[in-house]
This record gives structure tokens, C-alpha cells and sequence, in this order.
């Protein structure tokens, strides 16, 4: 299994309550959590590498090209 997988990108569309944590069309890094997935939820890690739940409803998936999507997950 490689280091990245398990790891999608996501796009934010709604922040909602959540302005000073979340900023609309910004591109976050989304974890797997099963558990977090029943409630609709996902975990998404912020700026300083640490990671939170928030509603599902609020973030679409990014597809990319492989290369770019190494590249911004590298970053």
C-alpha cells in the first residue's frame, strides 16, 4: 500500500459555520475514516497537518491527472 493511498483530494463548496477553519474552493486532503464516513462526515487535515471531521455535504471530490495528483499530495 502506498503512502498516499486512502488519501483523496476534495474541493470545499460550503463552509457554513466554519468560515475561520474552512475556505471555500480551496483544495484539502481528505483521510479515509470509515467511521467518520456512517455520519456523513470526513476527515480533512488543515494547514498545521492536523485533521477534523466536517460534513460530507460540504466538499466534491477533485479529479487529477496521477502526476499532478502525486504532486499536490507531496506538497
Amino acid at each position: 500500500m502506498t503512502k498516499t493511498r486512502g488519501k483523496q483530494l476534495v474541493v470545499c463548496v460550503e463552509n457554513e459555520g466554519y468560515a475561520a477553519s474552512l475556505e471555500k474552493r480551496k483544495i484539502y486532503v481528505a483521510l479515509r475514516d470509515p467511521s467518520a464516513e456512517k455520519h456523513d462526515m470526513l476527515r480533512i487535515v488543515d494547514e498545521s497537518g492536523e485533521d477534523y471531521l466536517y460534513p460530507k455535504a460540504f466538499f466534491r471530490t477533485v479529479a487529477l491527472p496521477q502526476s499532478v495528483r502525486r504532486a499536490v499530495l507531496a506538497a
